[in-house]
């Protein structure tokens, strides 16, 4: 299968917050015209619970892994009736077996807990370890407001400015949906770097503010004309910055470098924030460096 037949694997175990990431990873996949590829992964031969077996129509005690792959495949074919489905049910960690899905996908997504999270605020351990290992780019479905990839309620693409892979995932999404990009890059002006300072004598924060400015210009530089963008750098905490974003964002997209002798993606604290915090879905790219 060619890089572009690739499709978006979403993983599922019949809570609210996976069946809202199925729905979103459906309209993703038809804005990309590549398959969707459904995969549930558990330990469990079957799930307990009188709510997810009603929602499944079956009786208390009786939900089986391959009812919650079947009741998501039937939600993404009335969702998208042309798109095309496959499934899978990995008696497995479900880290461990979505990792491993990365490697063959264009896309991976997941919500932000599975069964029995106590609150979304806060993300669940195995979107947070697949976000940090995964081999392609990660959605985290956040934000109970929408998990519409078609028409989002913004209109806006926002990415965290640091490598070029984040800013090329960004524009690409935008030109898909016809949204602008807001590129966002933070800076700060260390507290011990006061007029005092040989080489900042009076213009500490001027000098910060504009490095800022020209590592935007430098990761934008490749950007296409005709893309609608948007440009602004903001004093702060970055992870702060972009959270506040995120409210006013369909989706936010960060970078996490990979680094020698590791394994897989080092997320830093920005990523870490803005998983545990937007808004609106977040987006994990692998940058190389």
């Amino acid at each position: 299968m060619s890089a572009v037949e690739l499709p978006i694997v979403v993983g599922v175990d019949g809570s609210e917050p996976s069946l809202r990431a199925a729905d979103w990873a459906a309209d993703e996949a038809v804005l990309r015209g590549v398959p969707l590829r459904i995969v549930n992964a558990c330990l469990w031969e079957r799930y307990e619970g009188a709510a997810l077996a009603h929602d499944l129509g079956e009786g208390a005690g009786r939900v089986l892994p391959q009812d919650v792959v079947r009741g998501a495949v039937r939600r993404a074919g009335a969702r998208q009736p042309d798109l095309k489905v496959t499934f899978e049910v990995v008696f497995e960690e479900p880290e461990y077996a979505l990792v491993r899905e990365s490697r063959d996908a264009s896309l991976l997504v997941t919500g932000t807990r599975g069964r029995g999270g106590m609150a979304e605020a806060l993300l669940g351990s195995v979107s947070l370890t697949v976000a940090g290992h995964a081999h392609c780019p990660v959605v985290v479905v956040r934000g109970s407001h929408d998990n519409q990839a078609r028409s989002g309620r913004h209109g806006r693409i926002v990415v965290g400015v640091g490598d070029t892979a984040a800013v090329n995932f960004a524009v690409e999404e935008a030109e898909r949906r016809g949204v602008p990009v807001e590129a966002i890059r933070a800076w700060r002006c260390p507290a011990h770097e006061n007029t005092d300072h040989p080489l900042l004598t009076g213009e500490p924060a001027r000098l910060h503010e504009q490095e800022a400015v020209e590592t935007l210009d430098a990761a934008l530089q490749y950007v296409p004309a005709d893309a609608e963008l948007r440009r602004r750098t903001v004093e702060g905490p970055a992870g702060d910055a972009l959270v506040a974003a995120s409210h006013q964002a369909d989706l936010l997209v960060v970078g996490a470098r990979r680094r020698p002798r590791h394994f897989g993606l080092q997320l830093g604290r920005v990523a870490h924030r803005v998983l545990h915090h937007s808004a609106c879905p977040v987006t994990i790219v692998p940058e190389q460096g």
